[in-house]
């Protein structure tokens, strides 16, 4: 709970930046990259390994009142993904870190339409199964109650239902980097970070300890830490597009790299399913979850007002299909 960090973002009330689209447009993790693949035609070791992998990064999260997945999926429906980062460590240590991105992300195949929601990573909530460490930032859900906390806390606040949710492990995406011979990025200003420097507008092949000094920066980004989100799927997206070639898909060393990065809820079955989704990406649309500064015993948050809370809420459900509901102001 001590996090005195202060953010500093200079952004538009709801709309993100354009750069946002052709990232989202990439449907931004690399689980979903796997979706490409599996729509077409891939060697019987390929599909071997995928499957492995999946596996691997498979894991379950039971949180009550969630929705009929496989019903909605087989009725081509609306579905909501929660997406979280984190920057410490390795998945599955017993210090869980904090998830400094976090991401609700719809798609509506119908409307061919995606709708992208982030939330300030200070953002003061009361979490949902401990009332002790309340009030308490967002991106502590995760640290109290793993992803199971982070997703009920995510729609007792905004009174959205969450269908699945992507951990990515930003911290252990190095060694994946480097096992497909590096990424190449463009930097969208110009900074130095741990002993690597990155000039606005210019493409760089980065290896992974360079990514993740590139992903890492925060303080100096004048948008604060959503620039660093921003940073942080461009790498994401840099990688996605590497491995969705059939020569990853046979590289073993990098599916090891990124199922221990990767923890989901979405199955095999459920990723070959959300392949005919794609045509959900040609609009999208960006919202932020605007807040205001305040402190409280010392600790700095971000306050997102009950009429924000209700905006956001009423946009993610209509994208889902849902009637507007009135959110929990208690």
């Amino acid at each position: 709970m001590n996090d005195n960090e202060k953010l500093s973002r200079t952004r538009d009330h709801h709309q993100a930046p354009k750069k946002k689209k052709h990232v989202v447009r990439n449907v931004i993790l690399w689980v979903v990259a796997a979706l490409v693949i599996l729509t077409g035609a891939v060697s019987l070791k390929a599909f071997n390994n995928l499957k492995g992998t999946t596996n691997k990064m498979y894991q379950k999260v039971d949180v009550s009142g969630s929705r009929n997945t496989a019903s909605l999926l087989a009725q081509k429906k609306p579905v909501s993904i929660l997406i979280l980062g984190t920057d410490t460590g390795a998945l599955g240590r017993h210090y869980k870190g904090r998830t400094d991105t976090m991401m609700i992300m719809t798609l509506n195949p119908k409307k061919h339409q995606t709708t992208l929601v982030s939330i300030p990573r200070d953002m003061k909530v009361d979490l949902a199964d401990f009332p002790q460490y309340s009030p308490a930032k967002i991106n502590s859900a995760y640290t109290y109650g793993g992803s199971k906390e982070a997703i009920k806390t995510v729609e007792n606040h905004f009174n959205v239902p969450i269908d699945y949710y992507v951990l990515v492990n930003m911290g252990g995406l190095g060694k994946a980097i480097d096992d497909v011979g590096g990424v190449t990025v463009t930097s969208p200003l110009t900074f130095s970070y741990g002993g690597s420097s990155f000039t606005e507008g210019e493409a760089e092949h980065m290896n992974g300890k360079t990514a993740l000094n590139f992903t890492r920066m925060r303080h100096q980004d004048p948008r604060g830490d959503y620039g660093r989100q921003e940073r942080q799927r461009l790498v994401i997206t840099a990688l996605m597009k590497k491995s969705i070639s059939p020569s990853t898909i046979l590289n073993t060393n990098f599916l090891d790299s990124i199922s221990s990065q990767v923890r989901t809820n979405l199955t095999l079955g459920d990723m070959k399913k959300l392949a005919s989704y794609r045509g959900a990406t040609k609009n999208v649309k960006s919202l932020y979850a605007q807040g205001s500064n305040q402190t409280l015993d010392g600790i700095d948050f971000q306050v997102v007002s009950v009429q924000e809370r209700q905006h956001i809420s009423n946009v993610v459900r209509k994208s889902l299909g849902l009637a507007p509901s009135t959110i929990d102001t208690k």
